[in-house]
């Protein structure tokens, strides 16, 4: 397994199992560049109904094998709308960067649905790969593009185990017709 695509023996991201409670009881999830299918078979568990993207789905078909899976090259191919059964009411994207999708991942986000995603920022290159400044979010990046969306959660900063610097957004879809609440005040 690739360390950076999948993490620490494959275990699902921390910030996915800290946020997932914000996802509708079994309900729909979309990853997109799912990699060997760590979150899938964690949402799964979850009772969750899951779709997995990526260029080659095989080790995640192995491991979730009650996911639907759709092979698809994210960075070179049309998305695959016809394919989805959209929208959903989790899109999960979890170090994975390529900025001509993000309306794409918006677009299958469903009214109250939530967008969790992780990925690696500027400054990583000084530790490690990603280098190329197309796959890494500048800062606050994140919160530009998701306005119009209720931020629930933000992180930008060096994480740890292994180190890297990321970006994370947890971020709810508000209801058809409804505005945005005040922003959550943490005590």
């Amino acid at each position: 397994m690739n360390p950076h695509h999948d993490g620490p023996l494959g275990a699902p991201s921390d910030w996915l199992m800290r946020w997932a409670h914000l996802i509708a009881p079994q309900g729909r999830v979309l990853d997109v560049a799912c990699g060997a299918g760590r979150h899938l078979a964690f949402m799964s568990q979850r009772g969750h109904m899951v779709t997995g993207l990526d260029i080659d789905v095989q080790a995640a078909r192995s491991r979730v094998p009650q996911a639907q899976l759709l092979q698809a090259d994210l960075e070179g191919a049309p998305w695959p709308a016809a394919q989805l059964a959209s929208p959903f009411d989790a899109v999960l994207v979890f170090n994975f960067l390529w900025r001509p999708l993000w309306p794409q991942l918006l677009a299958n986000l469903a009214p109250g649905g939530v967008l969790l995603y992780e990925t690696f920022g500027a400054g990583q290159e000084q530790l490690g790969r990603p280098r190329r400044a197309e796959f890494l979010l500048q800062a606050g990046e994140l919160l530009q593009l998701c306005q119009g969306l209720q931020v629930v959660a933000y992180e930008c900063g060096v994480a740890n185990e292994p180190t890297r610097v990321v970006q994370r957004i947890a971020a709810i879809r508000p209801l058809a017709g409804a505005a945005l609440p005040p922003p959550l005040s943490l005590k």
